[in-house]
This record gives structure tokens, C-alpha cells and sequence, in this order.
């Protein structure tokens, strides 16, 4: 049921005879009504597309351009700050005159740790970098906190002329701490990265001597090896180099304990007569593992470039495919097996395909956060020198 505007509205095109007589006639009325009348014609698009005005929590107007006035309904996000007394006004005012901003509320006093006030701010997912970017000026963070949540549902009017008003997308917008923070929880060295890596390797090298696909799958989906990976990408990108070692130390610990316990295992396993000295032989399912080409290099670039899209996106269903598709644990599993069972030439295939997913990956990686530091819309300078001069006021 679609209303039409203009001297049918409140008239449904679809109902009572349906047709196409009557859908003719409902538009033949509407273009008539418009043309007679210029007023209700859509404003024209200009060559700067502007066609609206977005007006902010504090009076600051913004013309809108035509793709952010139709753009459809995207994701509000919910910050936390807690701020010491004499910072209170200046951060309310920067949140409420930031474009996006939906709503802002304060309760006084309410912070013990430290001492001040609590804000609470609804802002879009577009504009959050932004605003983050305007609090780090005010140094919220070393005096304050600001802890981030994103709502499962927001019924408000305020909250989608805020979405509109803000320039990009939701889900093209890369909040650079979040994506630290995200990455950073799945580069460390901990007991349940190295029993996953190990479990995943185990598998895989289950796969190799059985010519089992489907445990090479399961291998490839259990292995925990992307986080590290994109947190190496993070550090690259970001010149974070704590967490690229951090990352770097999980990766070069991981994988060698990894490979050495499914050396273990397979050579265990010969005299228990669980798999022939010939299993490498007869495995044409998992020849692809040793005999690394152009297409291992591409899949692994393709891979690094969805899985940082699905990191920036929050898209966690994504990065299934992203660890079916490379064949890092795979290829460390078939390096510990070729070495116990003597084949040099298939274990040296084997790690130049590990070789090339791990370079693939992080390279890909890299590529999309530099594409995006490039792209996203920077506040303006002028905005900075704002917000630096309302805090040096205060100071005064």
C-alpha cells in the first residue's frame, strides 16, 4: 500500500481495483498536480547536490547533500563520558555541536572516579571517529573515561535526522579505537590461542594423512591465527608497534608449538600403524597444500581484504568464510607431517604456501586501513583550533 501525494494523499494506488487503469490514473493526477503547482515539485538536484539543512542540538545549521538526505537508516551509537567538573560544559557543548548528534544528556555529580559528571550522547555511527577525535583534544581520556556501547534499538526521530545529517556511511565508518581494541584482545599470547592454534593444526594434519577435505575445512575454520594477523595489520597501518609485537610474539610462538606438537603426533602415530609412510602419496585431495601458485597469493589477498572489512564493519559472520578460504593452518600442519615422514620437497611447498597466506593476508590488510585513512573525512582544522581553545579558556 504506497499513499501518493499531491491531491490523492491519504488515497492508496493499490486497493479497490486493482489495475493498471487505476495506477495510470493516480500518476497522470500527481504529475499533473505538480507541474501546476512548482512548490511541491522535489528540490532540484545542484551540482553541490544540497538539498537540506540539518540543524544541531545547539542551533549549528549544515545544508545536507542529496546522498545524505536519502540515504537509508544506519547505526546510533552511545558514549559514555565521565569528566571532571570544570570540563563538563565544554564537553557538552562539543557534543552537541558535533553533526550527528541525537540526543545528549547529563547527569551532575554523578561520577565518584573521577569526580564530575556523567554524559551520556547518542550519536551516529559516521560521526563517532569525529567526535572521539574532539575529545582526545580535551584529554578527556587522561582526566575522564568514555566507554563506547552500540544499542540494539533506538526509537527516535531525532536519532534518524541524525544519521541522515552525518556524511558517509555506518558501515563504511572506521572508529580507529574500536578497531584497535578489537584486534587487540586476539594478538596475545594466551593459553587459549596456542590450545586453538594447536587444535586446529591437529586437525589439519588429521586431513592431510586421511586426504579428508572436510578436516581440512574444520581446521581452516578453528584456527585462530587471523587475529594476530590483523592486529599486525593495526600496528602497520597505525605505527603501533606494542601491539605489532605483541602480535608478532603470538604468531612466532603459536605456530612453532603448533607444528611441533602435530610432529609429535604423527610420528607417534607410525608405529601405531595409524597411517602408512606413504599416506603423502596417495592425498590428491590436499595436493594443493604443497604446490603453492598465483592463486594462493590472490586468496590470501582477497581474504586479508574481507576480513579487515568485516573487523571494520562489525560483520563477525564474514570472517568464517576468511578463515575457510587461506590455508595457514592447513600448510603448518603439512610441514610438521612431510618433515616426520621425510618428504623435504613437499614440507618446503608447504611453507612457502604459510609463507605467502601470511604475507597475503597482512599486506591486503594494510592496504584497506591506509585505503581508509585516506578516505575518511578528517574534522576540519578549524574545529581542532575550536575545541583547543574552549579548553585553554578554561584554563584561564
Amino acid at each position: 500500500m504506497h499513499a501518493v501525494p499531491g491531491p490523492l494523499a491519504g488515497r492508496s494506488v493499490y486497493g479497490r481495483g486493482r489495475g493498471l487503469v487505476p495506477l495510470v490514473a493516480a500518476l497522470s493526477g500527481f504529475l499533473s498536480s505538480t507541474l501546476q503547482n512548482p512548490s511541491r515539485r522535489r528540490p532540484a538536484k545542484t551540482l553541490s547536490l544540497r538539498t537540506g539543512v540539518w540543524k544541531g542540538q545547539s542551533g549549528v545549521r549544515r545544508e545536507l547533500s542529496w546522498a545524505e538526505v536519502w540515504k537509508g537508516a544506519g547505526v546510533i551509537v552511545q558514549l559514555r563520558i565521565c569528566v571532571p567538573k570544570e570540563l563538563s560544559e565544554v564537553t557538552v557543548q562539543t557534543c552537541r555541536d558535533q553533526v550527528g548528534t541525537a540526543g545528549v544528556a547529563v547527569v551532575p555529580g554523578a561520577s565518584v572516579v573521577p569526580a564530575g559528571d556523567v554524559i551520556e550522547v547518542q550519536v551516529a555511527r559516521e560521526s563517532v571517529e569525529e567526535l572521539l577525535e574532539k575529545l582526545q583534544v580535551l584529554k578527556i581520556r587522561d582526566v575522564g573515561s568514555v566507554a563506547m556501547t552500540t544499542p540494539e534499538f533506538v526509537l527516535s526521530s531525532s536519532a534518524d535526522r541524525a544519521e541522515h545529517a552525518a556524511p558517509g556511511d555506518g558501515a563504511d565508518a572506521v572508529i580507529w579505537d574500536d578497531v584497535t581494541r578489537q584486534t587487540g584482545e586476539d594478538s596475545r599470547l594466551t593459553w587459549n590461542f596456542l590450545a586453538f592454534l594447536v587444535l586446529a593444526t591437529q586437525l589439519a594434519g588429521i586431513g592431510i594423512v586421511t586426504d579428508s577435505p572436510i578436516a581440512i575445512v574444520g581446521a581452516m575454520a578453528v584456527g585462530p591465527e587471523f587475529g594476530p594477523l590483523a592486529a599486525l595489520a593495526v600496528s602497520l597501518a597505525t605505527r603501533q608497534w606494542k601491539l605489532g609485537r605483541r602480535a608478532a610474539i603470538a604468531l612466532g610462538v603459536g605456530f612453532p608449538v603448533a607444528m611441533l606438537l602435530a610432529a609429535l603426533t604423527a610420528w607417534l602415530s607410525i608405529p601405531l600403524g595409524l597411517f602408512p609412510r606413504n599416506a603423502l602419496d596417495t592425498g590428491s585431495a590436499v595436493e594443493f597444500i604443497y604446490h603453492p601458485g598465483p592463486y594462493s597469493l590472490i586468496v590470501a589477498v582477497l581474504a586479508g581484504i574481507a576480513g579487515m572489512l568485516s573487523i571494520i564493519g562489525r560483520r563477525s559472520a564474514a570472517l568464517i568464510g576468511v578463515f575457510i578460504s587461506v590455508t595457514t593452518v592447513p600448510a603448518a600442519g603439512y610441514v610438521a607431517v612431510a618433515l616426520v615422514l621425510g618428504e623435504y620437497p613437499k614440507a618446503a611447498g608447504s611453507a612457502l604456501q604459510l609463507l605467502l597466506n601470511l604475507v597475503g593476508i597482512v599486506v591486503a590488510a594494510v592496504a584497506v586501513l591506509l585505503f581508509y585513512r585516506l578516505v575518511a573525512r578528517r574534522r576540519p582544522a578549524a574545529a581542532a583550533h575550536s575545541v583547543r581553545g574552549q579548553r585553554s579558556g578554561l584554563r584561564h
